[in-house]
């Protein structure tokens, strides 16, 4: 009775342990995959704007959620306006923290932070509808919304530009939704292209 109990025990162990290596080198491969995908997609982008950096595009697909799971072109596409909405979102949020937080500041940049506070609340429902547009493949339209976005980073950043001498609090935050914004339109340019293939 021993015998069969300790057969029937060792049994399922190997079993479990057969499963979890090969779930474990199931994932590495899905990992290396979409790893693969992410660089060449980002490589294309940056080859078809001159603005946009390969490592920030690798580094910030890499790091949102789900990215892991993307099988192709499409799913990035929703990736990338994802994060571009929550850049923007984000970064709305920071601009009224600043205005909050510094009674002593200059009344020129004050108001430009308030120019630009008006700016990203106007992109936040301007991304939301990027990706209703693009989930529901109206690619022309998507591109307008994701156009519309990064004019507001632009616009958002030459206004400190102004007045001699200021220098903006939101540089760093403006080209993030500005290459944001790169990587979004680059992607829908090439399914509009070549499908979800690349």
């Amino acid at each position: 009775m021993r015998q069969t109990l300790s057969s029937s025990f060792v049994i399922p162990l190997f079993l479990r342990i057969f499963f979890f290596f090969v779930s474990i080198s199931t994932s590495h491969g899905l990992t290396a995959t979409n790893d693969s995908l992410i660089r060449k997609t980002c490589k294309k982008c940056a080859q078809s704007d001159p603005n946009l950096s390969y490592n920030f595009c690798v580094t910030s697909l890499q790091a949102a959620p789900h990215s892991h799971c993307a099988n192709d072109l499409r799913q990035l596409g929703k990736i990338s306006i994802t994060l571009l909405g929550r850049n923007v979102t984000n970064t709305r949020s920071h601009i009224k923290e600043l205005l909050k937080n510094r009674k002593q500041m200059d009344p020129f940049v004050r108001s430009c932070l308030h120019d630009c506070f008006d700016l990203y609340s106007d992109a936040i429902p301007t991304t939301t509808q990027a990706l209703q547009d693009y989930k529901a493949k109206h690619y022309d339209d998507a591109n307008i919304d994701v156009s519309s976005v990064m004019d507001a980073t632009t616009t958002s950043e030459d206004g400190f530009k102004e007045k001699e001498g200021v220098v903006s609090p939101l540089t760093k935050r403006n080209n993030d939704a500005f290459m944001l914004s790169a990587i979004s339109l680059s992607i829908i340019n090439m399914i509009r292209l070549n499908g979800d293939s690349i």
